[in-house]
């Protein structure tokens, strides 16, 4: 198995810049530095060249952000150079994370051996939110399918087929990356994720997200509140058919 990982980092966080190169050498792959898109910096045509509000349906009800479409670019970024690069399957690393546990080699090492083209395998930073079918099992690590997948893209192996789908249904997109990745039917790659968790989330010890805004209004916050929870139950409703379909 041709594996690669790539590290996504910000070049002007320079305080995050030892915290990627811990993430580097903590990979037990060959492992390389990936320029993140700023999105901060992005120009409004550039921007524009992507980013299509109300594009699917369920629809997303929010703006988007700058950085948040800068995020979107750098892991399209990500899933190109796993194409780029030939690899059967590349492992993402955003540079806000650190190994959590003892087991962190060997979940890594149990994707890598059972991964299949189309999948994508999630790492995630907590075990909430994500309910479904134990579908694999491979020294110590099991592999569950999400009825809806959880947010983050802190950590995800991702499949060169995989990869390949998830750029071309990307090349326009309305929301967040990792709640495009929830919307199966869009992109039709299996969603997988990870047990035990083993790693964690660490940005707030360096400087916070550079992702999230800082300031919401009442109001927003309240919008955000009462929307989510509908799109989050469209998605999984959505996927479910999909699923449903796609087994019959």
């Amino acid at each position: 198995m041709n594996t690669n990982a790539y590290v996504l980092h910000l070049d002007r966080t320079a305080n995050r810049k030892p915290l990627a190169m811990a993430i580097v050498a903590a990979l037990p792959m060959p492992t390389r530095m990936l320029s993140a898109v700023d999105g901060n910096r992005l120009s409004e045509p550039a921007k524009a060249r992507h980013y299509r509000p109300q594009l699917h349906y369920p629809s997303y009800p929010f703006p988007l952000r700058g950085t948040e479409i800068g995020c979107f670019l750098s892991h399209r970024r990500a899933w190109q150079a796993i194409l780029s690069d030939g690899c059967d399957a590349g492992l993402i690393v955003e540079d806000d994370v650190a190994v959590a546990s003892a087991a962190f080699e060997t979940a890594v090492a149990a994707a890598v051996s059972t991964i299949e083209p189309t999948e994508y395998i999630r790492f995630p930073v907590r075990d909430r939110g994500e309910h479904g079918e134990l579908v694999k099992a491979f020294a110590g690590t099991n592999f569950v399918e999400p009825r809806l997948p959880g947010l983050g893209m802190q950590m995800q192996l991702v499949g060169r087929e995989a990869a390949r789908l998830l750029l071309e249904a990307s090349c326009h997109f309305d929301r967040p990356v990792d709640s495009f990745v929830q919307m199966q039917w869009i992109h039709g790659a299996r969603i997988l994720s990870a047990r035990p968790i083993v790693v964690r989330e660490v940005s707030a010890a360096h400087g916070g997200s550079t992702i999230q805004a800082k300031h919401h209004s009442l109001v927003s916050k309240l919008s955000h509140e009462l929307r989510r929870p509908l799109l989050r139950l469209s998605i999984r409703i959505t996927n479910e058919r999909w699923r449903h379909r796609a087994a019959g």
